[in-house]
């Protein structure tokens, strides 16, 4: 089997199928995919390589794909897709399960925020409902949910968000309503069974609940962005709900603590049944672990991954219950709704090619278009479902639809813009106040005193590139762009809850 031991191999052994889509052959695999423009390839780093082999090598694997956002992971590329009929890997989904994002669509006048004083007051309003970084903080204004009935949240999904003050018409614009109604090889995930087991055995876990309507640390933001809908995309956006000239707010997040644990708990136990049975780390990759579909081992981490999944979504939810109360304490009468919900640390058994397959998506997003099966019944069956990729406050975020073409990509793109520089890098080479006179050059606000040197706009990819790239494919087309106003954020850079 060939394997490519210096990147510089691989990127020599790259075939080219149009102006952002390669192809790097595999022996006895199919090749993996990759799409990126000519800037947006020259900027992988090796580790894209060496990471995007290992795991195309590793067992089961039916193919990978990696978009313009890649960059080295834990395990494979953040920004890849993995297809396997036969075998679960835990690493494509990662610490913060169902990492995801949502948009909420206010009536607000984007002239609203050009007063400096009242986007501080919109932060501040905020911040006092919504708390930020790891650990278990509490707002002031937030409300206080019985643990008991968090825990029916993530058994449940957004069933239940009528109990925490969400509208319930939100549900339907959400990727899917509640994980874990699939069977797994004949087994039915009993979420609830689980549940009891880990208030019983687990009370680090249970104390994650209280986390539900949090942001986390790390790349976890909230953002109030002005609105543009591209002329020409004026019925669709109407259709999703977006409104060009208002005020958006943007979020991402994942299921927090309580997700990490879960996580965290299947990592340890599958590497010590990998070293129990002999089996070598594929690359050396801890993250590479993996359970074959079928084994108790792999139903275990399906259960945890829905009950995480759960929560996240309702997580993001209260989140934009408490933004839109924020607006509205600010702007009384303001109102707002929620135009979708999107994960992208997941695992979904979905059809492709003519076969069901489990679909891992690690900073990739589902990207389904108008017609697609799985939207049957929904609002988006005519349409295709909104995308929603941030890039970073100083290029804006995109809105964006799924294209037939994107078949070829198991109906994925991009999360985001994807890092160009690591956290410890940007630490050690950027300027505090070069970032900060940057943000304020461009008239974006932030809740802190300094906006984090890891998160700083220039340690992301050109975010144009990135969307070039996805055009370039056909996988996609803009909706609407965001600009950013203000930046809700934590100085908490500890991994813990966040993607």
């Amino acid at each position: 089997m060939k394997t490519y031991s210096d990147p510089a191999v691989a990127r020599a052994a790259l075939i080219r199928q149009g102006p952002a889509e390669w192809l790097l052959p595999i022996t006895g695999r199919k090749p993996v995919i990759l799409i990126a423009n000519d800037a947006i390839m020259a900027g992988f780093d090796d580790g894209v390589f060496e990471q995007a082999v290992n795991t195309a090598e590793a067992p089961g694997i039916d193919q990978l794909i990696v978009g313009p956002d890649a960059h080295k992971g834990y395990g494979m590329p953040v920004g890849s897709i993995l297809l396997s009929k036969t075998h679960l890997y835990p690493g494509v989904v990662g610490p913060d399960i169902c990492c995801s994002m949502s948009f909420l669509q206010t009536d607000l006048p984007d002239e609203a925020l050009t007063d400096k004083r009242a986007r501080r007051a919109v932060i501040e309003a905020i911040c006092a409902r919504i708390p930020t970084g790891a650990g278990s903080r509490q707002a002031p204004k937030a409300s206080r949910f019985d643990e008991h009935e968090i825990a029916a949240a993530a058994i449940m999904g957004v069933s239940r968000i009528g109990f925490f003050g969400i509208p319930l018409e939100w549900a339907e614009r959400c990727e899917v309503g509640v994980y874990g109604r699939h069977l797994v090889a004949g087994h039915a995930l009993d979420l609830g069974d689980r549940v009891k087991t880990l208030f019983k055995d687990n009370p680090r876990i249970v104390s994650k609940l209280c986390q539900l309507g949090s942001y986390g640390g790390g790349n976890h933001f909230g953002e109030a962005q002005t609105v543009t809908v591209p002329e020409g995309m004026e019925a669709l956006a109407g259709w999703f709900g977006i409104k060009s000239g208002k005020v958006g707010f943007l979020s991402h997040c994942g299921s927090r603590g309580f997700g990490f644990q879960l996580a965290a708990s299947h990592f340890k136990g599958l590497e010590n049944h990998f070293h129990t049975w002999g089996i070598p780390l594929l690359g050396g990759e801890r993250e590479l672990i993996h359970a074959p579909l079928g084994t108790q081992q792999a139903i275990d981490y399906l259960t945890d991954m829905c009950l995480g999944a759960n929560f996240a979504v309702v997580n993001h939810l209260l989140i934009n219950r408490y933004v839109l109360e924020a607006f509205q304490e600010v702007f009384p009468g303001t109102k707002g709704d929620l135009v979708y919900h999107v994960s992208h640390n997941i695992l979904r058994e979905e059809a492709v090619n003519g076969s069901l397959q489990w679909v891992g998506r690690k900073g990739a997003t589902r990207a389904f278009p108008a017609g697609h099966h799985a939207l049957k019944g929904t609002l988006y069956a005519n349409t295709g479902h909104p995308i929603l990729l941030p890039g970073n406050p100083e290029a804006g975020s995109y809105i964006m639809v799924g294209q037939a073409a994107a078949e070829k990509t198991a109906f994925s793109i991009n999360h985001g813009a994807g890092r160009a520089m690591g956290r410890n890098q940007a630490k050690r080479e950027l300027v505090q106040k070069d970032v900060d006179a940057q943000m304020a050059a461009h008239d974006i606000m932030y809740n802190g005193r300094s906006y984090p040197l890891d998160e700083s706009p220039v340690a992301y990819k050109d975010f144009n590139a990135v969307i070039d790239s996805v055009e370039q494919a056909g996988l996609a087309k803009t909706v609407a762009k965001l600009t950013a106003r203000f930046v809700i954020k934590d100085n908490d850079q500890s991994a813990e809850g966040a993607a």
